[in-house]
């Protein structure tokens, strides 16, 4: 932290927050967000901009990120970059990381300080951090489970944080989508943001869809609507026979937080009742983990996870090459996948499954988030498969 002049010469500040790592490690800094203490597993993203998007994502839910870029806050915050389709709800990230402190908003469409932001969701941040040394010991030893607290005394229970940290059973085993789900029905029509109008609507909807809500994002709905989809979105316990009574021409399986063998329990009999129904079906990120197991595949805890919007990811049925915005922690063991089922994207970092199709049903899906917010845009052709599979079976 930076020094501040005393009266009889120069002291350190006194930190107002920390982060406790449940090997007892503490990293002391300033204080930001909301005051209190949450814990947590601890990741890093390496996205350069979007921090408002990735704190707002309910896949985040559970975790404390570290942020590798420096800047973080100083585009300030907006209403309409949050991903939460409840926009008043906590449903992402517990806490944030940060290097620098927050400055003041520097961009045309900020309406809040960050700072604000964060206290008014109630999310505990601190600044102060090497997280280029946090980020290594991360990538060398694992995601940690972690405390980050905040107190504007600088009083903290150290024992007390400490054991917090250490008792945590972490996301391995750890089914967080009920925090998260919608609690009922609902539709959506809103299009993708563009400059200088804002938000659209879908007035002409060709093909009525069905998403499964294990912590949607809104940019993954709008982007459904600009495809010509009429989108009815569900809780994560809905039945296969509430689902395929809407008639639906599609089922998205959405993005989510946790271990996902822990969601399978009760999200993958509906699934396997839908692949059998012959109903087109797409999955993201934890949707993606979702189909794998429905499918009898496996998944497993990943080392590191990875989290950020400059993935490197290989289409095996293109040859081409896409960067991806990326947020999971748990990964589709391709060493299990069953003959019925091929490998269609794979990650460039580390080789890791990224994709997979089944050969006699129409369903597919990706591990990473084609939809981006943050991110690049070359995976959105993944809609356009989607809408794709649909006619097809419609014809038929």
């Amino acid at each position: 932290m930076n020094p501040k002049q005393a009266t009889n010469g120069w002291a350190e500040a006194k930190p107002t927050a920390l982060l406790v790592l449940a090997d007892g490690t503490v990293l002391e800094g300033h204080g930001l967000g909301a005051e209190g203490a949450q814990v947590g597993e601890v990741c890093f993203n390496t996205a350069m901009t979007g921090y408002q998007e990735v704190l707002t994502d309910p896949s985040y839910a559970g975790q404390i990120v570290t942020f590798t870029f420096p800047h973080i806050g100083n585009v300030g915050v907006n209403d309409e970059d949050i991903e939460t389709v409840n926009m008043a709800a906590v449903l992402g990230a517990r806490g944030a990381v940060l290097q620098a402190d927050i400055t003041d908003p520097s961009n045309y469409r900020a309406s809040r300080h960050l700072d604000a932001w964060l206290k008014a969701r109630g999310i505990v941040a601190i600044s102060g951090i090497d997280t280029r040394a946090l980020t290594s010991m991360i990538r060398e030893k694992g995601m940690p489970n972690g405390v980050i607290a905040h107190a504007a005394d600088g009083k903290f229970d150290f024992d007390a944080l400490k054991k917090q940290a250490r008792e945590w059973p972490g996301l391995d085993g750890m089914d967080l989508v009920p925090t998260v789900t919608t609690a009922q029905r609902y539709s959506w029509d809103e299009t993708p943001w563009e400059w200088g109008k804002g938000y659209g609507r879908e007035e002409n909807p060709e093909f009525n869809v069905v998403c499964i809500d294990y912590g949607i994002k809104r940019n993954i709905l709008r982007l459904l609507a600009a495809n010509k989809c009429k989108v009815t979105v569900v809780p994560a316990t809905t039945s296969a026979e509430d689902i395929l009574a809407m008639k639906p021409d599609g089922v998205f399986l959405s993005n989510g937080p946790g271990d996902p063998a822990a969601t399978g329990e009760y999200a993958v009999p509906v699934i396997k009742k839908l692949i059998d129904s012959n109903t087109p079906t797409f999955g993201i990120c934890l949707g993606h983990q979702m189909l794998g197991l429905a499918i009898g595949a496996k998944t497993m805890k990943m080392h590191q996870g990875h989290h950020g919007a400059n993935h490197p990811v290989k289409d095996i049925t293109t040859g081409k090459v896409e960067i991806t915005s990326m947020n999971h922690g748990f990964a589709v063991d391709r060493d299990t996948l069953p003959a019925d089922a091929e490998e269609t994207h794979v990650s460039l970092f580390d080789g890791s499954n990224a994709g997979i199709a089944l050969k006699s049903r129409p369903a597919f899906s990706v591990q990473y988030h084609p939809e981006a917010s943050p991110g690049p845009r070359d995976s959105r052709y993944l809609f356009e498969r989607f809408v794709g599979l649909m006619k097809k079976n419609k014809r038929a």
